[in-house]
């Protein structure tokens, strides 16, 4: 029988056991360069079979918070490379996040404070994080964003590649995990709530999961579709997103990802953080998986969203998911996977340390004694 503490082979990717630490935004990282506190942090948790790391920027204009580290200038690769040295040195595997969060953003943060970038000119119902010039920051409404014009957005699929081979050549990540989840740019263009185009990356289904899907093949095609997973967030109702048909969009989205050979797909069950029934959303994740199959897909299936040890237990021993997904509780559990194998007692996170700050709350958690 197959356990959540055996090793996993997902595309290129070797890993030690099937627990991930789930990818959470910190906040840490000024100018968008980890520095020496980040390697500590990562370093700390090299002991889960894969960290995705935080939400990185390909770009400026795809910065949506303050203090998110980026993939688009040499420091913040320089300081990705001390990252993924130090967990590589500990056995660990380790993959980034490429982000780019689209009208999930403010003037203050975008260049030149231009208008953050959407599929329309929808504003999100969400609340962004600045640092003001005295150093404190603060959550502000997000800006209302222009539309992307349709001969902006090859070159913005390409950018998605061009931060995947940065990561990976240059920063010496495993691989990527692109962000297609949680209301941010490639959700946007996903579902009806957010995408009112007219155009050929707009309405119907088909043309709505398009920029998706052209996303995954560039980065697939810039390091190899075995070093990249995709996080999917069906009924989220995560930055004001939503859709009025997820199981059609999304099982059409699976059928189209499954031939591209993908390490992985992530799949956010529920609300992002919240509930993992979305009131007036139902939707049949097997079916959702299922689809993937039949389309050829044989990338490892990654469940997340409020998993206990006994259900991550149950959903590897019976098949449901091949790898799952901690967040909240590897932020304040570097060694989870030794605590979860051991049934030992967690410890509790601070929620008021989960964004911006300095060590406490973030490399100061204890680790077992014994």
């Amino acid at each position: 029988m197959t356990t959540l503490f055996d090793p996993l082979q997902a595309g290129a990717l070797h890993l030690s056991n099937r627990i991930a630490m789930a990818p959470c935004t910190r906040n840490r990282s000024p100018g968008g360069v980890p520095r020496a506190m980040n390697v500590r942090y990562y370093e700390q948790r090299a002991g889960a079979g894969l960290i995705i790391t935080e939400g990185t920027a390909i770009s400026h204009q795809g910065q949506g918070y303050a203090h998110v580290p980026g993939l688009y200038e040499a420091a913040q690769l320089a300081g990705w490379r001390q990252v993924t040295d130090a967990v590589h040195a500990r056995g660990g595997r380790i993959v980034t996040q490429i982000w780019h969060v689209g009208r999930v953003s403010h003037v203050a943060l975008q260049p030149g404070g231009a208008a953050p970038v959407a599929p329309s000119a929808v504003t999100a119902v969400s609340r962004t994080y600045v640092v003001d010039a005295d150093g404190q920051g603060h959550f502000l409404p997000t800006s209302e964003p222009r539309a992307l014009r349709s001969e902006e957005l090859p070159a913005l699929v390409q950018s998605f590649a061009d931060a995947a081979r940065n990561a990976v050549e240059v920063a010496g990540f495993d691989g990527v995990e692109i962000h297609g989840a949680n209301g941010y740019l490639i959700e946007q263009f996903i579902k009806d709530g957010a995408n009112l185009r007219t155009d050929d990356w707009g309405g119907s289904i088909e043309h709505r999961i398009w920029f998706a899907v052209e996303v995954a093949r560039a980065v697939a095609d810039a390091v190899g579709g075995d070093r990249v997973g995709i996080r999917l967030s069906p009924v989220t109702p995560s930055n004001g997103i939503h859709e009025s048909q997820p199981q059609a969009v999304y099982d059409q989205l699976a059928q189209a990802l499954g031939p591209l050979g993908l390490a992985y797909i992530h799949v956010v069950e529920g609300a992002t953080g919240g509930p993992r029934e979305v009131e007036g959303s139902p939707f049949d994740y097997a079916a959702f998986k299922r689809a993937y199959r039949d389309a050829g897909g044989r990338g490892a299936w990654m469940v997340n969203n409020g998993y206990t040890r006994d259900m991550a237990l149950r959903a590897v021993e019976s098949g449901a998911a091949d790898i799952v997904a901690f967040g909240k509780d590897y932020i304040a559990n570097p060694d989870l996977a030794e605590r979860l194998r051991r049934n030992a007692a967690l410890n509790a996170w601070d929620k008021a340390s989960f964004y911006g700050g300095d060590e406490k709350g973030y490399t100061d958690y204890p680790a077992l004694t014994a």
